[in-house]
């Protein structure tokens, strides 16, 4: 009796386990919205892959059929024309890849000596997160073109990327040669790899009341790096605002009669300001169509 009542109070006593983390959690289920953009990310990488697909079969019958005619016409000559046409397209690839070679080297040289003493221009890459992946896609390619547009120019500016984070870096990445272009890139925002310079800071957007009308080589100029900016309006305006910084705006309102609205591309404002490096401004806009176009 007394052992039977023993064994009843310890397992009264003894504490119940606590349940520990399930090792296996279950996923938490997509919200609609999260599907909608899973779903078109998966679209569109689909459509990019056949894209790409498409553009490799093209390339290898254009091969094809460039090896085959040059078949043809070494096939109705004689040896010594034949061995003399030879001769002479081995001469101009070997020109042809002299010139490529030197012309990488100036460009080189040049953008080198623009981290010394170019203008400095930043592409602020903070607002990827307000963007779908295929509009990041689009960004991208506005940053490619600007930094071959720039490596052209005889006198280029120090381009800088910040706030390169996230999907933009992974996409930037991606690009063939990024590791090896000559800008500065920034994971952190403008703000902190100009702390000591924020004065000089200068936001370019088209709610600014300063007009642009010459480029001080004392300041930083900076373009928001956001694809449909209708759809946020205002918003490089008010987080210059909030930062202190100083705004200006392109004078494309007084010398270009606009369609609408007066957004540019990326790349269009970045055509502007190195083109200016070279010219003036004014003098660019009134020759130039460049702004005629829109996202």
């Amino acid at each position: 009796m007394d052992a039977t009542q023993n064994e009843q109070n310890s397992q009264e006593n003894t504490p119940t386990p606590t349940p520990g983390p399930n090792p296996n959690p279950q996923p938490q289920p997509l919200s609609k919205n999260a599907q909608k953009k899973l779903l078109k990310k998966q679209k569109f990488e689909a459509k990019k892959a056949e894209k790409k697909a498409l553009m490799k079969e093209q390339k290898q019958r254009d091969a094809e059929r460039k090896r085959k005619e040059w078949e043809d016409k070494l096939a109705g000559l004689t040896e010594d024309e034949r061995r003399k046409l030879i001769d002479s397209r081995k001469e101009l690839r070997r020109e042809t890849m002299e010139k490529r070679s030197e012309e990488r080297g100036q460009k080189i040289q040049r953008l080198t000596q623009a981290k010394e003493t170019g203008q400095n221009f930043v592409l602020d890459l903070e607002f990827s997160r307000l963007m779908t992946h295929s509009e990041i896609h689009s960004l991208v390619q506005q940053i490619m073109y600007c930094y071959a547009v720039n490596g052209r120019c005889n006198f280029p500016a120090h381009l800088w990327l910040t706030g390169c984070q996230g999907e933009m870096e992974t996409q930037l990445r991606r690009l063939p040669g990024f590791d090896k272009w000559i800008v500065e890139k920034k994971n952190q925002s403008y703000i902190q790899a100009f702390s000591d310079q924020k004065d000089n800071l200068v936001y370019l957007t088209a709610d600014s009341e300063t007009v642009l009308h010459e480029l001080d080589p004392t300041k930083v100029y900076i373009v928001g790096g956001l694809v449909d900016r209708n759809r946020w309006k205002g918003i490089t305006m008010k987080k210059a605002e909030e930062q202190g910084i100083h705004t200006a705006k392109l004078p494309i309102g007084s010398y270009m009669k606009m369609s609408s609205s007066q957004v540019l591309t990326v790349n269009q404002v970045m055509e502007i300001l190195l083109k200016f490096l070279e010219t003036r401004l004014e003098s660019f806009l009134l020759s130039s169509n460049t702004s005629e176009e829109k996202i």
